[in-house]
Order: structure tokens, then sequence, then C-alpha cells
């Protein structure tokens, strides 16, 4: 018997997991993910020339585009993980984390610093470095937040006995890189390497960020709710320490591709291209390893709705990182660099893998937090649909309007051809995030119900 089931076994569960702890920090997630989608549709509006807040200097579309990024990152994905963790980590280890009372504090800390963030980028005091736009007042508060999670965590991983789950190694990589990613990319470009090497360091802890934050906490978590689900072990332990260790020798080497053709050494370009696709590599291991696990349960893992979630960004994953080895191609950036290309990769990754794994895990936890069934199952499924269709309709339309634009700027044309000929691109953009908003009030509306515990449909 697992730890997992001999604790479902004997309901010792509720003494290790803070189930409200595990709630707030999910609705906190929620309620960051709709000021982010909030400034996402104020962005889309600004480019088909309708935005409603034109000439408001503090919503400006600039600040708000900054808001929409780092809400999803700190705000969405950073307490949805620490969520995820709370629940899944005593479970793992038989043990509870370091201090219940501490846990309560990261999690009030932790929201002082997204609400700071966001204060101080509306008032203009955001720093410029893509994803690393926090005010530098914010970034030691940031930092000693970060310490603070992995003190709190490493204390019962540390503590368990016997060899550890995949899920584990994957946790405590993931502990000690994000702090080690955040000091790197908020501290040195600014304050002790300048110029062409902060360039270069600045391109790091772009990928890092998702690389050795994202990354490893999702895939973590993917080891350890998926087997439990299927109820079925991991098809192949020696193809998930290929993943593991894979990702951590190839992934910190690509962020220099975001940096092509610039004056940073042309050997940091060749090694982050060789290094970004060896990770497409890296990742097939990873895929072959989950859909090995649910090889003679399809039909589960279509009928349930979680696993449906965890399954479908699987599949996302792989389509991104191959388009991330062909996009880091030379040849290729000459065509798409600069433009929507890379933003409909960037809104695959973040929302079409790492947020449909949340949005699974939340539809399998909150029914047990809460202690009901979901109130209404068709409301779950127009949330996933909503969201599947919505991205995988903007990521195709943004790829085509890069392509476009890549043309466009090649032909030396003026620069007003490439606006006109991307606008009807940008309006099926907007259409697709109504979509994806659609299908996260149906998620809101649902949760709100079963909370209310109106009945069950």
């Amino acid at each position: 018997m697992t730890h997992t089931a001999w604790a479902e076994a004997t309901g010792s569960d509720r003494d290790l997991v803070d189930r409200r702890l595990v709630a707030w920090y999910f609705v906190a997630a929620l309620v960051y993910l709709g000021f982010s989608l909030l400034g996402g549709l104020l962005m889309a509006l600004q480019l088909v020339r309708a935005n409603p807040l034109q000439g408001i200097e503090l919503l400006s579309p600039g600040r708000w585009r900054m808001i929409h990024t780092n809400a999803v990152a700190y705000g969405f994905l950073a307490n949805s993980f620490l969520g995820a963790l709370h629940w899944a980590i005593p479970r793992l280890t038989l043990r509870p984390v370091l201090s219940r009372w501490f846990s309560w504090f990261i999690f009030a800390a932790w929201q002082v610093v997204v609400l700071a963030t966001a204060g101080g980028i509306l008032l203009g005091h955001a720093q410029g470095l893509e994803w690393g736009e926090t005010p530098t007042w914010i970034d030691p508060l940031a930092l000693a937040g970060l310490l603070l999670v992995a003190v709190n965590f490493l204390a019962p991983i540390t503590a368990a006995r016997g060899p550890l789950y995949v899920s584990s190694w994957y946790f405590m990589a993931a502990f000690v890189w994000t702090l080690l990613t955040y000091a790197m990319g908020n501290f040195l470009p600014e304050y002790f390497v300048p110029g062409t090497s902060g360039g270069a360091i600045a391109g790091l802890f772009i990928h890092d960020l998702v690389g050795l934050f994202v990354t490893p906490l999702g895939w973590g978590l993917m080891y350890y709710f998926v087997p439990i689900l299927l109820k079925k072990p991991i098809w192949s332990h020696g193809l998930s320490l290929v993943g593991f260790w894979g990702l951590a020798f190839f992934y910190p080497l690509n962020g220099i591709h975001h940096f092509l053709y610039t004056p940073i050494p042309m050997f940091l370009q060749y090694g982050a291209v060789i290094a970004t696709v060896a990770v497409e590599l890296v990742v097939a291991t990873v895929l072959v390893n989950f859909f090995g696990t649910v090889w003679g349960a399809g039909r589960l893992a279509l009928a349930n709705l979680p696993l449906r979630w965890f399954y479908t960004g699987m599949v996302l994953y792989f389509i991104t990182c191959f388009q991330c080895a062909l996009q880091v191609t030379l040849t290729f950036q000459a065509v798409i660099h600069f433009t929507d290309w890379v933003v409909g990769h960037a809104h695959l990754v973040m929302f079409g893998v790492f947020s449909m794994w949340i949005f699974g895990i939340m539809t399998h936890l909150f029914p047990r937090l809460l202690d009901r069934p979901w109130y209404s199952n068709r409301l779950a499924e127009w949330h996933f649909w909503a969201s599947t269709v919505g991205i995988v309709v903007m990521f195709t339309d943004l790829g085509l309007a890069g392509m476009f634009q890549g043309y466009y700027w090649a032909a030396l044309l003026p620069w007003e051809a490439s606006v006109d000929g991307s606008y009807p691109f940008w309006l099926v953009r907007l259409l697709a995030g109504l979509v994806i908003i659609f299908g996260q009030l149906c998620f809101v509306v649902n949760l709100v119900a079963t909370w209310r515990n109106r009945g069950h449909v």
C-alpha cells in the first residue's frame, strides 16, 4: 500500500493536510487569474483599437501587459502550486510541513508581495527586465518568501525515511532552483553585470523561470496525481529519472535562445539552440512514460475530467516544445523574431499546459476540500472545452499572424502594412480570449454553487 493510499484509508491525511489553507491558496490563485485575464482582454482590445481606458496613464496598455504576465506567474501559478504542494508533500512523506502557522504566514506574506508588485507596476516602478518587472523594493521580500517556502517544505521531505518518489525529487530541485533563479535574474543584471553580459543573464532568467520553477513543480505534481487517479504505478521509474536529470542538465542552458542575432557570443547562441532541441527529446521521454502509464486505461482518461485536463496539457506540452525546437533555429528566428508567433508560444505553454494541469488538480481536489461533489458536471465540461478550444484557436491564430508579420517585415513593406495585415488575426485572438474567459466564468460559478451546496446536477 502506498503512503497516499494508507493515508486515505486511515483518514490520517486530515491531520497531515491543512485543507482550509489549500482551498485559500486555490481561491487566491483564481482571483489573480481573473485580473490576469482582464489585463489580457484590455491588451487584446488595444490591438483592435477598442481600448476602453484610453488616456488613463495608470491603466495604460504597457502597464496592464505587465500585470497580465506577473499575475499569471506569481499570482495564479505560484499560489496554485503552493496549494497543491500543501496537499501532496505531507501525503507523500506522511509528515506535516514544518509549521502550519508558518504556512499561513507565508500565504499572507505572498499575497502582500503579489499585490505590492501589481501596485508598483501600475505606479510606474517596474524594472526593465522581462518577467522580472517586480519593483526593486519587492525583490528582497520575494526572495525571503521563496526561502521560507523552501524551508517549510524541505523539512518533511528531508525527514522522510526510505527512497523518495520522483515527485519529491522534482519538488526539492524546484525549491533550490527557484530561489537561485530569482536571485540571479532580479539582482545580477540590475546591479552587478551590465551590458551584453547582463542581457545574457536576463535571457537565462526568462527561460529558467519557466524551466526551473514552473516545469519541475508541474511535472512533480503530475507524477503524484496521475498514478493516483489511474490507480496504476508510473510505467517506468527509469524514464522518470531520465526526464529529471535531462531537465536539470539541458534546461539551464536554453535561455540565450531569446537573444539570437545579438552581440552575445555565438558559441552561447549555438549552445542554446542545441540545448533547446535536446529538451524536446527529454520532454518526449517524460510523455512516453505518462502515455505508457495510461496504456490500457484510455477510456478512464477520457471519462475522468481531471485526467483529461492532465493529458490534454501533456499533448499541448509536446506541441509547444516541438515548436520551440523549430523556432530557436537561426533560420526560423530570421522570420518569427519579435512576432506574434512568440506570443502564441508563450500562451500555449503557460495556459495550454501548466494552467490546464492546475485546473485538473483543482477539479480533483475542490470536492475533497469542500466535502461535497461538484454542483454541475455540465459546467465542469464547459470549463474544459471552452479553455481547450480557446487556447488552441489562439495559439494557431497567433502562429499564423507571426508568419505573416515576419514576411511583411522581410519584404521591407511599411510598418503600417504589417499592422493592417495583423488586424484580422487580432480580432480572432480577441474572440478566442473571450471563449477562454467564458470557460473560467463557468468554473467560478460552479465553484461558488458547490460551496453553497445547492445540490448536484
